[in-house]
C-alpha cells in the first residue's frame, strides 16, 4: 500500500485574542472622541465632526501600518533598528529648530504640513524599543559588561531624553527611561548599574523640576488640587468631578456636561475622564481590563516567541502600551502630576494612534511565528 501524502499545514494565525481586543478599544475609542469633542468643534469649529474625521484618518493610516508591518515580519525589522534609531533622533532635533518645528502651548514638539501635524516623539517610542531588542540580543553574551552591555544603552537613552526635555516632553523622557531599565533588567544587567544610575539621576530630576515654574505647579496641584480649584488645579478637579458624576453606570454615552467647555483636553489627554462620567465605574473597569488582557497577552508572548529578539521586542512593545495606558490612567485619576500622555487608541492624536497601531502589527507578526514555531500535532492514518 503506498503511503498517504501528509496533510498541508493550515498558515498560523495571529493572536485572535489581541485582534478581538484591539478591536474593540478602537471602536469604543473612536465613539468617545466624537462624543468628547463634537461640543468643542462645533463652537470653535463650525464642524461637529472635525476631530471624528481626523481620527478616522489616523485610524485608517494606522491599520495600513499595522497590516503593512504584519506582513513584513518582525525579523527583517532587526536590520532597520540602526537606522531607524538615527533617523528618529534627527526628528528630534529638526522638530528643535524654529521655522522647522511648530511651537504650541510652551512646546516645540510637532511638525506641521498641509493641515496635519506629527509628533517624532511618539515615533520614537517603539523604534527606541526596536533598537534595544536588537542590540540587547545582538550583545547576549556581553550584556553584564558595564562598558558594553550597559553604558551604550544608557548612552543611546541620555540622548534621546535630553532632546525629548529640551521640547520639552518630560512624560515621553520619562517613559523611554523606564523602558530602558526595564529592557536591561531583563536582559540580565547587573542590578548594582541600575540601581547606581536611577540614584545618580535623582538630583537631575530635581533640577528638572524645581528649575521649572511649570513642573513646580504641577507638582502643587497634585499635591492639593482642591485648594487650586480655579488655577493650577482646575483641570484635575474637574476630571475627578467627572468621573465623581458618573456613578456606576454613568450619565450616559454623549450626555457628559464636563466636556462642555468645563474640562481642557477633554478629546486628548483628559479623554479617559469623559469613559468614567458618561460610562461610569463599570465602563472604566472595562477599559482597564481590556488593556489588562492586552498587555498580559503581550507579556505572554514575549515567553513564547521563536527567538530571543522576539522576546525582547514583545515584552518592550507590550510595557510600552501599559506603562502609557498605566500613567494617563494615573494622571487623570489625581494619582500622578499631569505628564501630557495620551491613552492608546483611545486619545485624539493622530502620531500616538498610527504609531501604536504600527506596534500592535509587530505583536501580531511575532504571536504568528510563535504559533508556526510550535510542533504540529501527529496526523495518524487508518
Amino acid at each position: 500500500m503506498r503511503p498517504q501524502p501528509a496533510l498541508a499545514q493550515p498558515a498560523a494565525a495571529p493572536d485572535r485574542w489581541m485582534i478581538l481586543i484591539l478591536a474593540v478599544l478602537l471602536a469604543l475609542g473612536t465613539v468617545m472622541v466624537y462624543s468628547s469633542s463634537a461640543v468643542f468643534a462645533a463652537e470653535k469649529l463650525s464642524q461637529p465632526d472635525y476631530y471624528l474625521k481626523r481620527h478616522l484618518v489616523a485610524l485608517a493610516i494606522g491599520l495600513v501600518a499595522m497590516l503593512g508591518v504584519y506582513r513584513l515580519g518582525y525579523q527583517r525589522l532587526s536590520h532597520l533598528a540602526y537606522p531607524a534609531l538615527l533617523f528618529c533622533l534627527l526628528l528630534l532635533i529638526l522638530v528643535l529648530i524654529p521655522g522647522v518645528g511648530t511651537r504650541a502651548g510652551g512646546s516645540s514638539r510637532w511638525f506641521r504640513f498641509a493641515g496635519f501635524s506629527f509628533q517624532p516623539g511618539e515615533l520614537a517610542k517603539p523604534v527606541f524599543v526596536l533598537y534595544l531588542a536588537c542590540s540587547l540580543t545582538r550583545k547576549k553574551e556581553k550584556v553584564k559588561v558595564f562598558g558594553q552591555g550597559f553604558l551604550p544603552h544608557l548612552l543611546v537613552c541620555g540622548a534621546a531624553v535630553l532632546l525629548l526635555l529640551m521640547q520639552p516632553d518630560f512624560g515621553t523622557a520619562t517613559i523611554l527611561t523606564l523602558i530602558t531599565f526595564c529592557m536591561l533588567f531583563l536582559a540580565g544587567t547587573r542590578l548594582r548599574y541600575l540601581v547606581a544610575s536611577a540614584l545618580a539621576a535623582v538630583p537631575l530630576v530635581y533640577v528638572l523640576v524645581a528649575g521649572s515654574e511649570y513642573r513646580l505647579r504641577r507638582l502643587l496641584a497634585f499635591w492639593d488640587p482642591w485648594t487650586y480649584r480655579y488655577d493650577i488645579g482646575y483641570q484635575i478637579s474637574e476630571s475627578l468631578m467627572g468621573f465623581g458624576s458618573g456613578g456606576w453606570f454613568g450619565v450616559g454615552l454623549g450626555a457628559g456636561r464636563h466636556k462642555l467647555f468645563f474640562l481642557p483636553a477633554a478629546h486628548t489627554d483628559f479623554i479617559f475622564s469623559l469613559v468614567g462620567e458618561e460610562l461610569g465605574l463599570v465602563g472604566t473597569l472595562l477599559v482597564l481590563v481590556l488593556f489588562s488582557v492586552l498587555v498580559w497577552r503581550g507579556l505572554r508572548l514575549a515567553l513564547k516567541a521563536p527567538d530571543l529578539f522576539g522576546s525582547y521586542l514583545a515584552f518592550g512593545l507590550s510595557l510600552l502600551i501599559g506603562l502609557q495606558a498605566m500613567v494617563n490612567m494615573a494622571v487623570v485619576t489625581g494619582l500622578l502630576p499631569t505628564k501630557g500622555l495620551t491613552l492608546p487608541f483611545f486619545s485624539f492624536g493622530g502620531s500616538s494612534l498610527i504609531c501604536n497601531l504600527a506596534a500592535m502589527g509587530v505583536l501580531l507578526s511575532i504571536s504568528r511565528s510563535a504559533a508556526e514555531s510550535v510542533p504540529p500535532a501527529k496526523v495518524t492514518w487508518p
